[in-house]
């Protein structure tokens, strides 16, 4: 898209000295950056980054802490459109399946949010140690049960279990979720015929989705990141260079 970047990582810069998320900010905004892309491990960052004047460029949130992953959801919505609406312009009647570390995953707050405000069903299929406190107030179904609801979706999305965010066991052991909501070729073959199977990466395998399975015919894990490139180029082209309304002239 031919801007210049800067690759900024905390680790060995002036974040890991201790400079606050406003000094970095007004850093960014002395070079003339017209956006940032942050990534950060603290829930809401980019938020606080957006609505505090430290800078007057677009702040894009590439995932923050637990809590969102806008862009990842807009592919995914992307890639079940394309592969399952059949020209529609939103989801209406198609029922999506999460499965796995609801917990702590920022990709499923925000799927959630997108999915079933572009009209499709949702339900969760996790254990109740990760599902998030609250979850009776998301518009979602929820059920322990992997195999009530697999026959039924139109497609399914794996959550990748992230031991690097769990300090304590939220299952008794990997063999154990692996036979009770993980994605085996048993489960494969109750799908409905036209059913798909995603996944936001990376991947467990063997632990929430066996070989077999991400690499089946039904998967579309690489479309996906094969859209990401395409989403994420509109998101900054709408930020940085084109018009929101359609049908505006170039």
């Amino acid at each position: 898209m031919s801007a210049d970047v800067i690759n900024f990582s905390a680790k060995g810069s002036s974040v890991s000295k201790g400079e606050s998320l406003k000094d970095t900010a007004q850093t960014l905004q002395a070079m003339g950056a017209d956006a940032v892309i942050i990534r950060h491990s603290a829930s809401g960052a980019a938020q606080r980054l957006a609505d505090n004047q430290w800078m007057t460029g677009s702040v894009v949130n590439a995932g923050d802490g637990t809590h969102e992953h806008p862009s990842q959801a807009l592919l995914d919505a992307f890639t079940i459109r394309k592969n399952l609406a059949h020209g529609g312009d939103d989801l209406t009647g198609l029922h999506i399946a999460i499965v796995g570390d609801v917990l702590h995953s920022r990709v499923a707050r925000s799927n959630v949010l997108l999915l079933t405000k572009l009209g499709a069903k949702v339900t969760l299929v996790a254990p109740p140690t990760l599902l998030p406190v609250g979850i009776d107030s998301w518009p979602v179904s929820v059920t322990y049960d992997f195999d009530s609801v697999i026959g039924s979706v139109d497609a399914v999305m794996m959550l990748r279990i992230q031991m690097e965010r769990m300090s304590e066991m939220f299952f008794p052991n990997a063999r154990e979720y692996s036979r009770y909501f993980g994605l085996n070729r048993d489960r494969l073959k109750t799908m409905k015929p036209t059913a798909i199977v995603m996944h936001p990466g990376p991947m467990n395998r063997g632990l929430e989705i066996t070989a077999d399975s991400a690499d089946s015919a039904r998967s579309v894990i690489l479309e996906q990141v094969t859209n990401g490139v395409s989403v994420r180029m509109a998101i900054l082209y709408l930020l940085l260079a084109g018009s929101q309304e359609i049908g505006a002239s170039e």
